[in-house]
Parts: structure tokens; sequence; C-alpha cells
């Protein structure tokens, strides 16, 4: 039997759930996903993934886990978990199902759980399926004060699917990543296009993004054609200030004395 006070929290609990189902059903689609996002902590079988199913690397990539494998002492070869579970999801169509993951483990001669706990981890690996494109948007405090949260939103709103859906077509997706190291090229994402499997895999930044140059970037690839990568402010050269550099516009002066014993 409960406690009294167990049985107060849960019905605590509920009450406050039931209050916040009519606001998030007015919420727009970035909120609400951001709302319900528990990131999959669980796994539960299905027609398309579960550990009966057959699953294997390719012939070529069987190589290229060999040339990983190689990177290690044989006696530590659980180390390759993750460059394995990369190359596995890559393989796979940009997710890892349980029978992929238990194909490492069996690889690096570990126990299936000891995949599944860097799998479920690390918010790089997709554990249910995503787009051929898929599109991840900066949430970090540079990227969101810079507007990613209105990026999302017209992404989402655009492909007309909620954070980590699959459009109707397979071909996009809308996930979330944190801080992904180009804050003075605020805001950001990065697509992951696995539309040719692993030997035609990239992973690519798009910088100084708009709510509009996002919706275009979608229809370039819609239309098979490739955006230019790096910043899209026509102003910028890579991570310089926007109308060109203001110092360091000459040779730098080489120091007074380079050899230090001499000096």
């Amino acid at each position: 039997m409960f406690s009294p006070a167990a049985r107060l929290a849960t019905k605590r609990l509920l009450e406050i759930r039931r209050a916040l189902r009519p606001s998030l059903a007015l919420a727009s689609p970035a909120v609400a996903a951001r709302s319900l996002s528990t990131a999959l902590n669980y796994h539960i079988d299905s027609p398309d993934n579960n550990p009966d199913m057959p699953w294997e690397f390719s012939e070529a990539n069987m190589k290229r886990v060999k040339e990983i494998l190689s990177h290690y002492p044989s006696n530590y070869k659980q180390s390759a978990v993750i460059p394995l579970l990369d190359l596995a999801q890559q393989q796979h169509g940009g997710w890892l199902s349980v029978s992929a993951m238990n194909a490492v483990a069996k690889i690096i001669e570990v126990a299936p759980i000891r995949v599944y706990e860097v799998a479920t981890f690390y918010s790089m690996f997709n554990r249910t399926k995503v787009g051929k494109y898929h599109l991840m948007v900066c949430g970090t405090t540079p990227c969101m004060i810079r507007g990613s949260r209105e990026i999302e939103d017209a992404l989402l709103r655009h492909l007309g699917v909620k954070r980590n859906e699959v459009t109707k077509d397979g071909m996009f997706s809308v996930g979330e990543m944190e801080c992904m190291g180009c804050c003075v090229n605020a805001p950001m994402i990065v697509i992951a296009d696995y539309s040719n499997g692993s030997e035609g895999y990239s992973y690519n930044y798009y910088e100084d993004v708009t709510p509009k140059r996002v919706v275009e970037i979608v229809e370039m690839l819609r239309k098979g054609e490739k955006p230019p990568v790096g910043t899209q402010n026509p102003d910028r050269i890579r991570s310089g200030p926007a109308g060109g550099n203001t110092t360091l516009l000459g040779e730098p002066k080489p120091p007074p004395c380079r050899d230090l014993d001499a000096c």
C-alpha cells in the first residue's frame, strides 16, 4: 500500500498534468515538443526495431570497422564503441536499431547493455527513424538569444511536423542539438545527410541563419541542390566580422628576438 504522502504526491502530479494539457494544445509545435520531450529513455519492441531482426555491417563498412579497431589495443576494443555506433547509424539511415547496437556489442565483445548505455547518453545517436536530411537546431544560450527558437518554429511549421517527427515523404526531420561550437556565428543549424548511406554521408554547418533562410535551405535540398555551407550572411567571410576585418590587416611584426636562448 502507498503511504498517504505518496498518494497525495501522485494526486498532485496528475492535477499538474491535467492543467498543462490545454496550454500545450495551444502552444507552437516547438514549445509543445520541448514540454513533452523525454528523448526516448526507453525501448519498446516494434516490427521494425526488435532484437530478432538481422543486422550486420555491409562488406564495405566491415573494412572500415577493421580500420577503426586498428586504432585501439586488442584488449580495449570497447573504446571503439562511439565510432562504430556512428558508422552503424550512417549505414542504417540515420538511426540505431537494437539489432545494430547488438552487432556493435558483438564486435567489441561487451554485453549489449554497455552499448545501450552509450547510445542513450549521447544525443547525436538517434534511436528512432529520422529523415534523409536530419536538421538539428542549436538550442544553447548564444543561439537562443539570436533567435534559434524562431528558426526551429519556422522549420516545424514549414515541414508540418513536431520535433523528432519525420515528414510523410521521409525526407526531413527536425531535432535540437546543444552547443556546436559556432557561437560567433549564431544562430546555426547542422544538417546530417543520410540520403546516400554511409558512403555519401555528410554533416554540415549552416551559420548566421534566419527563419527565411532555413526554409530556403530545405527547399534547395528538396530539389536535390546543395546549399552553400558555413555562414549564410553574404557580408561575412567564415567567422570574420560583417563588412570585413578592421584589425590584423597586414603581416604581423615578428618578435624582437626569435632565439630565446640568446635574449
